[in-house]
């Protein structure tokens, strides 16, 4: 039996500034460092399949709106990243055979976007990885999770 023990370490520790300028500050610093820190973790595990952070948000896109296609620009509206080109990532997962492009029967300037079964094999293989990762690095209580939640909903209000 593992008892797991968790220290917490202060953003000050963590980066080796004893000082911020005001709270606000030490709370940007804060969700940068740890948005980037939960982030190469995801991507240690991305790597293995040979997947960047923005097509996995894709692929999870696709497989939301699956049987049903989605366009690019949907695409764009969903993703995390906003600054990712999303139609060279469908080009890069068409290439590796996780999408599949259509031209849409309606409006022949729009193309549809399918996940492919080998797409989905693949997201299906990731999903257990993936929440090991989550619960390894989220070191919180289910309340204090929804409480940072509403925190941050408020904060991007």
């Amino acid at each position: 039996m593992y008892i797991h023990i968790f220290v917490t370490m202060r953003i000050e520790d963590e980066i080796k500034q004893e000082k911020f300028s005001s709270e606000y500050t030490k709370l940007l610093i804060n969700l940068v460092y740890t948005g980037n820190r939960i982030s190469f973790k995801t991507n240690e595990i991305l790597k293995e399949k040979n997947l960047t952070l923005q097509q996995y948000n894709v692929l999870r896109i696709l497989r939301g709106q699956h049987p049903n296609p989605a366009t690019v620009n949907m695409i764009i509206d969903r993703m995390l990243d906003k600054m990712s080109n999303a139609s060279r990532i469908v080009d890069k997962l068409e290439l590796k055979k996780l999408a599949q492009r259509t031209m849409n029967k309606e409006d022949k300037r729009c193309a549809d976007v399918h996940i492919t079964s080998k797409g989905l094999d693949l997201l299906l293989e990731l999903d257990e990885k993936v929440k090991v990762n989550e619960r390894s690095v989220i070191h919180l209580t289910l309340k204090e999770v929804k409480t940072l939640n509403d925190l941050l909903d408020k904060l991007r209000g």
